[in-house]
């Protein structure tokens, strides 16, 4: 899916964030500045949060709750050990609410099975966007947003 600049962006993460539901995971995967946190925010825009939604680069997670359900934002780039999710409840988190995860190529391992991956490449103007569902739950989510 080609999106053709920012506003394109933002449409694709409200519309996921509009249909997803408790315990989703979207692993956002790309290069530094290819848009991950631009559709993690669409999402949050989608779920109704209307907050300012920074990059927890350095603070590994954020978590919002006044949508209609929580949102975590990871980012995983200056995660050290996966063992450090584990400190801040990552099986919890993702049970309770919906999660983008930045940079979820990096410890693949800590995703649940069932996840939908993002990967966003900058083209041009615009970038693209490389769905691939793992699971029927993810399946779904793609398939209304599609």
């Amino acid at each position: 899916m080609y999106l053709d600049g920012p506003d394109a962006t933002d449409a694709l993460g409200r519309r996921l964030g509009a249909l997803a539901e408790p315990g989703q995971v979207v692993a956002l995967v790309g290069d530094l500045g290819a848009g991950k946190s631009a559709l993690a925010r669409g999402i949050a825009r989608g779920l109704g949060l209307t907050e300012r939604i920074p990059s927890p680069t350095f603070v590994i997670a954020n978590t919002y709750t006044d949508g209609r359900i929580p949102f975590h934002h990871l980012d995983l780039y200056r995660l050290g050990d996966p063992e450090e999710l584990e400190q801040l409840g990552l099986d919890e988190l993702i049970a309770e609410g919906v999660s983008a995860v930045e940079w979820a190529d990096l410890f693949p391992e800590i995703l649940p099975d069932d996840h939908l991956e993002l990967r966003v490449v900058q083209e041009g103007e615009g970038r693209r966007v490389e769905a691939t569902p793992h699971g029927p739950r993810s399946r779904a989510l793609w398939d209304g947003v599609a």
